[in-house]
Parts: structure tokens; sequence; C-alpha cells
């Protein structure tokens, strides 16, 4: 059985290393490295400042709202812990795709002395409540601008409807698990019964668990802040997605503005969808494409954008993740080790 595990493990990750490598030679095919460093290094400094500063403060926004998605579990979660396991689950995923968001519960556990398992359980709502927010940013999108993709698709538009229907009901389907999650939960716990019987219960022991975290959509006074703390952290998303238009010079040549930066989030947020480590490959493959194929940038311009924007956030991430490692002395080997929720 461990061997089994460890074979599907071997084979996800070295098909993850090579569509990596395979988007990156697509992003950067023909490019002059020459180029691509000078449009870098002619950036200002400041703007290295500005976007890290704002990369951290999304990061601190996201651990704030996570307080309140742990509200049932624990009142006074310190905003200072929360904040050091989101940034432990964004070092680990830097290097190990998705396996930050089973590394943050164990992290934060061990800082806060709560259930691993429940804290997973707020993470998954946190998932829920991420995936309705851009779906509804997506339908935004659609609804205003989608010309603007059939530039690059001419064959979808005649289909647009399509996509709206099916970001709508997404999106229906998201909000009904939000404030549906014991029907849900329910519902898979009936396929649970056909398992065997020590398999069944800890699988119950987990579904419990993960209702305990799915307890935040019970407390109407948390919604008004989960709500607004959620729009701040994307409209930040969409801003250090347009600041950088201002530090290449894009605004004036191709008269980009804060709808470009929006369609630009939701692009970058799908190319994150792809299991590559932190976005490597999918990122710079789709941010380059789409700034060059539908806003008319410079490909060595889109390619330095897509590099030095991807980069900042990678090491800074990186950097304030490990900082929080050390400082907290948490283990490498003690997260890794439980990829899984575990019941405490």
């Amino acid at each position: 059985m461990a061997s089994t595990v460890k074979l599907k493990s071997f084979i996800n990750y070295s098909l993850s290393f090579l569509l990596t490598v395979t988007l990156m030679y697509l992003a950067f095919r023909g490019k002059d490295m020459g180029q691509l460093w000078m449009s870098i290094s002619a950036v200002p400094l400041k703007w290295l400042v500005i976007l890290v500063l704002g990369s951290a403060v999304s990061h601190l926004v996201r651990a704030w709202r996570w307080q309140y998605l742990l509200y049932p579990i624990k009142t006074n979660v310190s905003l200072r812990n929360s904040f050091s396991a989101v940034m432990i689950g964004m070092l680990i995923n830097n290097v190990l795709p998705r396996v930050g968001e089973f590394v943050r519960p164990v992290a934060l556990g061990r800082l806060e002395k709560i259930s691993r398992s429940a804290a997973f359980g707020t993470v998954v709502l946190e998932r829920v409540i991420d995936l309705i927010t851009f779906v509804l940013i997506l339908l935004l999108v659609l609804f205003f601008y989608a010309s603007s993709f059939t530039k690059l698709f001419p064959s979808l538009a005649n289909v647009e409807w399509i996509f709206l229907a099916g970001s709508a009901v997404m999106l229906v389907v998201c909000v009904v698990v939000f404030f549906n999650a014991e029907f849900v939960f329910s519902f898979i716990r009936k396929f649970a019964a056909v398992l065997p019987h020590g398999i069944r219960g800890k699988v119950e022991k987990i579904i419990d668990s993960f209702l305990t975290g799915f307890g935040a959509s019970k407390h109407p006074g948390n919604y008004v802040m989960i709500g607004v703390t959620s729009l701040i952290i994307w409209g930040l998303y969409i801003i250090l997605m347009y600041l950088p238009f201002y530090a290449f010079d894009m605004m004036a040549t191709n008269n980009l503005d804060f709808s470009s930066a929006t369609i630009l989030m939701v692009v970058s947020g799908i190319a994150y969808a792809v299991p590559t480590p932190s976005g490597f490959g999918s990122y710079h493959f789709f941010t380059a494409f789409v700034l060059a194929q539908l806003f008319g940038v410079d490909t060595v311009v889109a390619s330095s954008y897509a590099l030095y924007t991807h980069s900042l956030g990678f090491l800074s991430s990186t950097i304030v993740g490990l900082y929080f490692l050390l400082k907290d002395k948490i283990h490498v080997a003690e997260l890794v080790a439980q990829p899984q929720p575990s019941i405490d």
C-alpha cells in the first residue's frame, strides 16, 4: 500500500515537473534573455518595494479572514500565528503543488493547539469562498469583456452564453455547498457506508472534523467580514496585476487600464490552477500570451512582466515563509509527513 502511494506521488510530481518545463519552454521560446534582463532591470526599485509590500498585505488579509473561518473552533486565534501558517503553507506550495494546503492546518494546529482536521476543514471552506469570489469576477469579466476573449478565440463568439451559463451553475453549486455543508457531507457519508468498518470509522471522523471547519457558515455575524475580506483579497490581486503596467510603461503605449488588469487576473488565476509548482511555467505562458495577443504588448515586455511579477511573488513568499518556519521552529519533515488531515 505504501509503495503504491509513493509510486503515485512520484508519477504526479514527475508529470508536474514535465508540464512546468514544457510551459516554461513555450513561454520563453525564441526570446532574447538579454533583452528580457534589460527590460526588467529598467524597472525602478520603488516598484519592487511597492509590489512586495502589496503582496504581503494580501497574504495578511488572507490570514485575517482565516481568523473568522476558525471562529467556531477557537475564538481568539492570533493573527500573527494564522499569518505564519499561511506563509509556511505558501512556502511548501512553492515546492510541492497543493501540499501547502494540507501543511497550513498542521502548522496552525501546533501553534494554536487546535484540531488539525478541523482547521483543514476551514481551508476547504476558504477554497469554496475563493472559488465563489473568482466565479463572480469571471462572470463580470465574461459579461462586460466577452468581445476581448473572442479576439483570441473567434470560434467562441457564438457560444459565449455557454460559459456564462456554466459559470452561473458553478456559482450556484458553490453557494449551496457553503450554506448546506451538512447535506453535502451527509451525501458523501452515504457512499462511505460501503467501506470496510475500520476505514468507514476514520472517514466519518474526518467528515465530522470538516463539518466543524464549515461551522463558520452557521455564524451570520461573520458573513459580512468574510465577504469584505474576500473582496479585499481579490481586489488586491487585481491591483497587483495593475501596478506593474506603470512599472513597465505599458499604460501609455498599450492603453491598458483596470479592466485589463481584471482580465489578466482571471487568466492568471486559471494559470495557477494548473498543477505546476507555484504557477511556474503556466503563469509565465498564459500571462505573456494574453498581454501580447489580447492587448498588443511587445512580446519581450510581456514576457518580462510575467517573469518579474511571478519572481517577486515567489521570492517574497518563500523568504517570509522560511522566516516563520525557522522562527516558530517547525520542522519540514513534521509538516510533509502528514499530507492528509488527521484526527486529534
